[in-house]
């Protein structure tokens, strides 16, 4: 146990200290939670083992023979005419690995064409896609599973056209007690065409993470934990509604704060901070054929809260359902007063079903099979 876990905490430092910090980033479409599984447990389900498919979007290394001939979709209607989604499918070659193919896409509708004295000369569209290939394999003998996703990307925004490629790289270890840690670098990579080729700054959203869940025994919950960006510590940023003025009504300068101020200040500012990359989830199973998730995403909470009011931003939640050899997922996740979104996943099994190899860490959490 120890000695799986610091395997997972040296691989977590190396994927840190390869990381870039800083600049502008493009493609950010990569980063949204287009499974309805992983959305609805606050974004992430990076850290799950089991025979779900959907699994393998946010960590290459959750792909598994028991995913084998799974054929999975998502989709959301998101804000005004834009909408997103992604499809998945997955075969095992035996001694080799699982194999798994997908794409996903983000269409941003459909916008009218202006020249500058606002004369309408057309329409033209916005659209971001990316084809994935995913290879996974389990160590022999161990309970450490590996993978790798390759994504070929393609933008085009009108006559603005971007071409790259990206990796991302998991680790995962996965104990029949129920506990699962894994580790992920995603969206490593390199821009061979840029929308500007004078700008080639521009890099894509590369990002860490470290996540783990534990499904409590004689217990329906599975309770989810993930450490996001790794790289990067302070991810607040100035928003302009959080003004603070220097001098109140009657233009007097305000006292300075005590030494204990100070010092509570600094601590709710660090621990705002440490927050923002966390994100929590759970899953309550029900029954069999039913189960319901929900999460909370703390960094989302605070970039869409408003300083005069209390919304419901960050929380998510969801559900499951089997029906024969289909399953239904559905994802509702909160951003502000007026903002929402919601994802259907649907996933089913083509052709007859396969022998299940006997591997004590392997549970089945996808109702499909």
């Amino acid at each position: 146990m120890k000695k799986s876990l610091s395997i997972l905490f040296v691989f977590s430092l190396v994927i840190s200290a390869k990381s870039q910090i800083g600049g502008p980033t493009t493609y950010r479409f990569l980063e949204i939670p287009m499974p309805a599984r992983a959305a609805a447990l606050g974004g992430n389900s990076m850290s799950i083992w089991g025979d779900d498919i959907n699994l393998s979007y946010s960590n290459p290394a959750l792909l598994n023979q028991h995913c084998v001939k799974q054929v999975a979709v998502n989709y959301s209607n998101y804000i005004a005419d834009m909408n997103f989604g992604n499809a998945a499918y997955a075969y095992h070659f035996k001694d080799i690995g699982t194999v798994g193919a997908g794409i996903q896409y983000f269409n941003y509708g459909k916008f009218d064409k202006r020249d500058e004295f606002d004369n309408k000369e057309g329409n033209f569209n916005a659209a971001d896609y990316s084809l994935n290939l995913t290879f996974a394999r389990r160590l022999k003998d161990t309970s450490f599973s590996f993978g790798a996703t390759l994504k070929t990307i393609y933008s085009h925004y009108d006559i603005y056209k971007s071409f790259g490629n990206a990796v991302d790289l998991g680790i995962t270890w996965a104990h029949k007690s129920g506990f699962t840690a894994s580790a992920v670098i995603k969206n490593a990579g390199v821009i061979w065409k840029p929308y500007d080729k004078n700008n080639d700054t521009i890099k894509l959203p590369l990002t860490t993470q470290l996540g783990f869940s534990y499904k409590v025994k004689k217990a329906p919950f599975r309770l989810v934990f993930v450490y996001d960006n790794l790289r990067k510590w302070d991810l607040t940023y100035t928003s302009p509604l959080a003004e603070t003025e220097s001098t109140n009504l009657f233009g007097e300068t305000p006292k300075e704060k005590t030494k204990w101020q100070k010092f509570s200040d600094k601590t709710k500012k660090g621990t705002d901070k440490f927050a923002r990359h966390m994100t929590f989830g759970l899953e309550v199973v029900l029954t069999k054929n039913f189960n319901l998730r929900l999460g909370y995403n703390y960094r989302l909470h605070k970039e869409m809260m408003l300083p005069d009011k209390r919304t419901a931003s960050g929380l998510t939640f969801g559900f499951g359902i089997k029906i024969n050899r289909f399953a239904l997922s559905y994802a509702f996740t909160k951003y502000n007063i007026t903002g929402t979104s919601s994802i259907i996943g649907l996933t089913t099994h083509l052709g007859s079903y396969t022998k299940r190899a006997k591997t004590p860490a392997v549970e089945t959490t996808s109702p499909v099979n």
